[in-house]
């Protein structure tokens, strides 16, 4: 340890470096409960709106560690220019936190949903980040992750999200079939559905997200909806779609 507090990694030998290697994997999260958060915008941001979700600040010079004012509370780690880019895998050359991955409990189906709420098997990181995004900007609050979810806390996922993650609840979805016993409304995307523009949305409501490619398991019985387009296209983006219909939901609850 150094006069400054921050402790000094040099090998990658370390049991803490092996560690927060680890978590650049959707294995090595969710063995350890842990996630990297890197990007000069979002860490601060972080910091600022959610601090207790994070246990420790990454740097390559303790002076980036003294910039960036983190909490007291949190481990402080200076880190050899090598191993701090083994971890710093977007190049930002800014602090990493270290953070703690929030319980996910099992979604009951059985009870109506209040609000919005997703249900999403979108398996690419990079495209669910995407997708968190967007439902907390318009008001999604929980996201029921089916099996074939990639993990919100990978690190693509926290940079296509820009920290949407920690506006979030997430859950952990049951099988398909269990949608075919849920109570409240329930609509899913789809390009054969009728057209989403004259939906009328309940306040309360689960939107499904089925899985890039494969679309919605066949026989779930969901109302199905579409979102019309020139043609010009097959279809439009999982992402692009799910985004249009949390739009659509919150302009109908914003006028009510």
């Amino acid at each position: 340890m150094n006069g400054g507090g921050a402790r000094v990694i040099e090998s990658p030998q370390n049991a803490r470096m092996k560690l927060w290697t680890a978590l650049g994997e959707t294995r090595g999260i969710r063995k350890h409960g842990a996630f990297l958060l890197a990007g000069r915008k979002t860490v601060p941001e972080a910091l600022k709106r959610h601090g207790d979700q994070f246990s420790a600040v990454l740097a390559a010079k303790e002076a980036d560690i003294a910039a960036l004012k983190a909490p007291a509370a949190l481990e402080r780690f200076v880190l050899s220019r090598a191993l701090f880019e083994t971890l710093d895998i977007n190049g930002t050359g800014f602090p990493l936190l270290v953070g703690r991955v929030p319980e996910m409990p099992a979604a009951d189906f059985s009870k109506a949903p209040k609000g919005l709420e997703l249900v999403c098997a979108l398996g690419d990181p990079a495209n669910l980040g995407a997708v968190l995004r967007s439902a907390a900007a318009f008001g999604a609050r929980r996201v029921v992750l089916m099996e074939a979810a990639a993990h919100p806390f990978h690190p693509k996922a926290l940079r296509a999200a820009a920290n949407a993650q920690f506006e979030l609840q997430f859950l952990k979805g049951p099988g398909w079939p269990a949608l075919n016993h849920g109570a409240g409304p329930m609509a899913a995307l789809d390009g054969g559905g009728e057209d989403i523009g004259t939906f009328r949305w309940p306040p309360d409501i689960r939107l499904v997200l089925g899985e890039e490619g494969l679309g919605l398991p066949a026989g779930l019985n969901v109302r199905r909806l579409g979102i019309p387009t020139t043609g010009a296209v097959e279809s439009l983006n999982a992402t692009v779609a799910a985004s249009l219909a949390l739009q659509a939901h919150f302009e109908a609850m914003r006028k009510g």
